[in-house]
């Protein structure tokens, strides 16, 4: 927590806010004309309508606090277009001011499509800008900086029919093969909406290193093209720069949403030596390999949470589908990541 310049106010960090000094340096919160808003922004909100079990806020650390009604947050202005849970937008925010904690990061907009099967998201009212000497602060403000370097090493890729289709689960079980392997692994979480705990839990699986989109200043991945490619450039460098043996790659939600998927995807292209597509049910993989034309190495996630799923997807794929959840299928795990990295896991794959 922090306490602003007038010293009268305590605000509580978003893990959107982890790139940033904030927590240590003050800063003022004061209220923007609207044409002067952007995405990216760092922003003071207070927590309004009583607390559902919506009501937390992921700080730095990646720990989820629980929010009572008036308390204030600092959060980032972004967009979300979750298939699962909702949709909303910082530039749908009313003259109001009242708007919503898209991700419980702290990625803050208005809500404008949500599933009814979850309770409302946290509501929240624009209290202003976070700024210094008169400057608003954003995201791109506290970039570290990066020399660019030429990305060259092999990358195991990870992609979904939707969110929540197992990609976090499947990268943190790959990421403990690697490293009890000997190699030194680099998790990285490339496109999405920003929430630390996912990119956190690959450092508990064993990888040398983590990293997000957040580190190259995006809340989340809908974003236009062009600044998007800037920060797969960035990332890629910073990677290149720890020197892996392996990258684990997880591009968050779907290649077919709008979260710049494809484009992650086309980086990486080259590198790929692996792909693990999963799925939440064995129909949807049959949907991305006609709609993305990805073709995978492994199908898993709750597709293959029971053997008439594994069955089914094998059947209609004509790939192997692995309950990564069941050790029992880590043998054939360790198989298939031999073929893929050569000489790297101690056993050189023969034949064609």
């Amino acid at each position: 927590m922090i306490i602003g310049k007038d010293k009268s106010n305590r605000y509580l960090m978003s893990s959107l806010t982890r790139i940033t000094d904030l927590e240590n340096f003050d800063f003022d919160v004061e209220k923007l004309d609207r044409e002067k808003w952007g995405h990216g922004d760092y922003v003071a909100a207070r927590v309004t309508n009583k607390p559902n079990p919506l009501y937390q806020i992921e700080i730095p650390t990646g720990r989820m606090a629980e929010l009572m009604e008036d308390d204030l947050i600092i959060g980032v202005f972004g967009k979300r277009a979750a298939t699962l849970e909702g949709v909303g937008d910082w530039e749908a925010i009313g003259d109001n001011g009242q708007m919503h904690a898209l991700t419980s990061a702290g990625l803050l907009g208005k809500a404008t499509s949500t599933s009814l099967l979850l309770p409302r998201f946290m509501s929240l009212e624009y209290e202003g800008h976070v700024l210094r000497e008169g400057r608003k602060q954003t995201m791109r403000d506290f970039i570290e900086p990066v020399t660019a370097t030429e990305f060259d090493s092999p990358v195991i890729l990870m992609v979904g029919t939707s969110m929540s289709a197992g990609k976090t689960t499947a990268g943190r079980v790959i990421i403990r093969e690697l490293q009890k392997a000997g190699l030194r692994v680099v998790g990285a979480k490339f496109t999405g909406a920003g929430r630390y705990r996912d990119t956190l839990s690959y450092g508990d699986a064993g990888a040398a290193a983590i990293l997000d989109f957040v580190d190259a200043g995006l809340p989340s991945t809908i974003v236009p093209e062009p600044r998007f490619e800037e920060a797969m450039r960035y990332m890629l460098s910073r990677i290149a720069a720890i020197e892996p043996d392996v990258v684990v790659a997880e591009a968050g939600a779907s290649p077919m949403e709008p979260y710049n998927g494809a484009i992650a995807i086309e980086a990486l292209s080259k590198h790929v030596v692996f792909v693990v597509l999963c799925a939440l049910d064995p129909y949807s993989v049959v949907g991305v390999e006609a709609g993305f034309g990805l073709r995978p190495d492994v199908i898993t996630g709750p597709a293959t949470n029971t053997t008439a799923g594994i069955e089914l997807a094998e059947k209609l794929t004509q790939l192997p589908a692995l309950n990564l959840m069941d050790k029992e299928s880590l043998p054939r795990l360790r198989e298939m990541l031999r073929a893929a990295l050569p000489g790297q896991l101690g056993v050189t794959p023969t034949g064609g």
